[in-house]
């Protein structure tokens, strides 16, 4: 019998033909094995490395940015205690000739109280200012666009009032502008080491893989595969890798960040909440320090992916010289 007696035989051999044709394919390395997971773990690790390390990095620059914004804000104005010197007047005036200058906004004149307060971590509670000589001061905030003329202030003050002296806390601003560039070049280093450490991983674990799986790497390879399509399959592999790993080790790092933000949220006004925000700052990244982890997830991903691609091409330029010499083939030396 044949098919022109049957109609339905040909649809069942075209059937059968597409089945054929979109029949997946297994892939070429297992979707998961010892090597695999403990390479998910070590990338899990260097992604939670590198975004705590760029949390870090981006807490100091806010918070020197905000110390160096409170600074640049406000001149102070220091009056020494001399004999025949009123002190009031002194304050006063100081006050007048300092807000007589374009750039001024308002002036404070630090009352007795005040001036206690700051001096109370270093003499103790219930000071007694007119026992001690100790100076006062005169706090004037300036419109940091426009300030104003400090070397023509410090003229108008030592020709007025020999006792004054100026502070423009420019010198507090270079530390600070200089921490803050220290603090992101060291946080820069660590990325780096984090990255190389990760790179060099990746190439170890990527040749293990291609070492326990070698045959099937040549059998390809010498079938007709071409090298694009092994590296391919190796770079499918280790993405999905990567992705996990990294995916998991930024997860982590952003929930520190978050949780520790609401811890100190919530425990505002506490000694710890005040030592912890003194050293570090605020907890809180904002969207550009979550927008940062995001990236360097990707970007750790993109980086494992291409080391896994070059680290295969290698590999298989290497089998290609092998194979090429008779002498090394046969697991004999080169002449």
């Amino acid at each position: 019998m044949n098919e022109m007696s049957h109609p339905q035989a040909p649809q069942a051999a075209a059937a059968r033909r597409t089945q054929m044709r979109v029949r997946p394919t297994a892939p070429i390395l297992p979707p998961s094995n010892i090597q695999g997971n403990a390479l998910i773990v070590v990338i899990a690790i260097m992604a939670f490395l590198a975004c705590l390390t760029l949390g870090a990095v981006t807490m100091v620059r806010a918070t020197a940015a905000s110390w160096q914004s409170q600074i640049s804000r406000e001149i102070t104005i220091q009056i020494k205690p001399a004999d025949g010197l009123n002190m009031d007047e002194a304050l006063q005036k100081a006050k007048d000739l300092a807000l007589g200058f374009v750039g001024t906004k308002e002036g404070t004149i630090l009352d007795d109280a005040a001036t206690a307060r700051l001096l109370e971590p270093w003499l103790g509670a219930g000071l007694d200012l007119d026992e001690l000589p100790v100076p006062r001061l005169v706090v004037v905030t300036i419109d940091e666009q426009n300030p104003p003329d400090f070397a023509e202030m410090r003229e108008l003050l030592a020709l007025e009032l020999p006792q004054a002296f100026l502070d423009d806390h420019r010198t507090w601003v270079d530390r600070l502008v200089s921490m803050a560039r220290t603090t992101v070049l060291i946080g820069t280093g660590v990325l780096v080491l984090v990255f190389t450490a990760m790179v060099l991983t990746v190439v170890f674990a990527t040749r293990g893989v291609i070492s326990g799986n070698r045959h099937i790497v040549e059998v390809l390879h010498f079938v007709g595969a071409e090298s694009a399509f092994v590296a391919r399959e190796f770079q499918k592999h280790f993405l999905k890798i990567s992705l996990k790993g990294s995916a998991a080790g930024s997860a982590v790092a952003a929930l520190l960040f978050a949780v520790l933000g609401l811890w100190q949220s919530n425990a505002r006004a506490t000694p710890e909440s005040d030592q912890a925000t003194a050293l570090f700052g605020t907890f809180s990244l904002g969207f550009e320090g979550y927008l940062g982890i995001m990236v360097t997830m990707i970007m750790i991903a993109l980086l494992t992916t291409l080391t896994a691609r070059f680290t295969v091409m290698r590999t298989i330029d290497e089998i290609d010289l092998i194979r090429s010499d008779p002498a090394r083939s046969d697991g004999l030396p080169a002449s």
